[in-house]
C-alpha cells in the first residue's frame, strides 16, 4: 500500500471513529437500559426508581431495569455506573447521598461532579422530625429543652452514618445548641422498629418510611428539614422559621456515566421531565411528600455543587468521620 493510500485509510478509520459516538446516539435507545439503584430494594430511593424505569419503558420503547446494588452508602452502585461504557444503557439513580459520600469518604475511587453526568434532579423531599409518643415534648422547642435537661441528651436513630438522617440530626445540634446522639442502624427498616420501639426517643425518617407511624399515633411529627412545607404534612413547622438556613432535603437525581453524548442526556432529560408532568406521577409524588423538579442537567450540576459544600460543612463541623 502506497503512503498516500495507507494516509487515506487511516484517516478514513479516524473518521468512522469519530461519528461513531453519534451514530449510536442517533439510534438511542436500541436495547435494554439498566438503571442501578445503590441501595437495597423497598425503600424510596428504590420506588422513585421504579417509577421513572417503568414511564422510560413506555416512552422509549426499551425495557428499563431497575438493578439493586446496595452498600458502602451507594458507593458500590456508583463504582459501577462510573466504569460502565459512556452509552446511556447504564444509569445511575441515586441520592444525597452522592453529595454526601463526596466528603464522608475521602479515598472514594470516583468524583461525581467529574466521573458522572447530571440527567435531571428527579424530586426532592424533606425529613420530618419525630419522636416516639412517649416523649413528652410537643414543639421542637419543648424537644431541645427536654434534650438539654437529660444527662447526655436523647438519643435519634439513624439511618447509618453519613446519611441524611444523620447529617439532619447533627445540623439540628448545632443550631439549635442541644446534644443529641446519634445511635446508627443498618438502613431504614431497623432505624424506624428501634424508634416505634422506643428504643431511641428521636427520629428523622424520610416522609415514605415515617408517615405509616405518624399515622397511626407511635410517632409524633414535630417538623419538617426543608424551607418547603410538606404536602403531606402542611401543618408542620419548617426548621428553617426557627433555624434560618435549615434546609437538608432527601433528593433523587438520574445520572449516567460521564462522556454520555449529549444528545443521549439530553433525550433522557426530555424523558423525565415528560414523566413527571404525568397527573398520576404528580399524585404518587404528592402522596410520598416529595416535589416534582425536572431540573436540567446544567442546573442539576450547580445543585449538585452546592450540596455537596452544604454536606461538607456540617461533616466537618461536626467531625464525622467513617471506617
Amino acid at each position: 500500500m502506497t503512503p498516500f493510500r495507507s494516509r487515506a485509510a487511516l484517516a478514513a478509520v479516524n473518521l468512522m471513529l469519530a461519528a461513531a459516538p453519534g451514530a449510536v446516539a442517533q439510534d438511542y435507545p436500541a436495547r435494554t437500559i439498566r438503571m442501578i439503584v445503590p441501595f437495597a430494594a423497598g425503600g424510596g430511593a428504590d420506588a422513585m426508581a421504579r417509577l421513572v424505569a417503568q414511564r422510560l419503558h413506555q416512552s422509549l420503547g426499551q425495557a428499563t431495569v431497575v438493578e439493586n446494588r446496595p452498600g458502602a452508602g451507594g458507593n458500590i452502585g456508583a463504582e459501577l455506573v462510573v466504569n460502565s461504557p459512556p452509552d446511556g444503557y447504564t444509569l445511575l439513580f441515586s441520592t444525597a447521598s452522592m453529595a454526601v459520600n463526596r466528603t464522608l469518604y475521602p479515598k472514594l475511587s470516583f468524583d461525581v461532579s467529574k466521573d458522572l453526568a447530571a440527567v435531571s434532579q428527579v424530586s426532592s423531599s424533606g425529613l420530618i422530625l419525630t419522636t416516639h409518643a412517649s416523649v413528652p415534648a410537643r414543639t421542637v422547642k419543648e424537644l431541645a429543652a427536654l434534650s438539654r435537661g437529660m444527662r447526655g441528651g436523647l438519643n435519634f436513630g439513624t439511618n447509618g452514618a453519613g446519611t441524611t438522617s444523620h447529617l439532619s440530626g447533627m445540623l439540628l445540634s448545632q443550631v439549635a445548641r442541644v446534644p443529641l446522639n446519634p445511635v446508627h442502624y443498618k438502613g431504614v427498616a431497623p432505624a424506624m422498629t428501634a424508634v416505634v420501639s422506643g428504643e431511641v426517643e428521636v427520629a428523622l425518617p424520610g416522609v415514605f418510611s415515617g408517615r405509616p407511624h405518624i399515622a397511626s399515633g407511635k410517632l409524633r411529627a414535630l417538623a419538617v428539614t426543608t424551607r418547603q412545607k410538606s404536602p403531606v404534612f402542611p401543618e408542620l413547622p419548617t426548621l428553617d422559621s426557627m433555624y434560618p438556613g435549615f434546609d437538608i432535603s432527601n433528593w433523587y437525581v438520574l445520572y449516567a456515566p460521564a462522556r454520555t453524548p449529549q444528545t443521549i442526556i439530553s433525550r433522557l432529560h426530555g424523558e423525565v421531565v415528560k414523566t413527571l408532568q404525568q397527573p398520576d406521577v404528580k399524585s404518587f409524588m404528592h402522596q410520598e411528600g416529595s416535589h416534582p423538579v425536572g431540573s436540567s442537567p446544567a442546573d442539576t450540576a450547580v445543585y449538585m455543587k452546592q450540596e455537596v459544600e452544604k454536606f461538607a460543612r456540617i461533616i466537618k463541623s461536626a467531625g464525622i468521620t467513617i471506617e
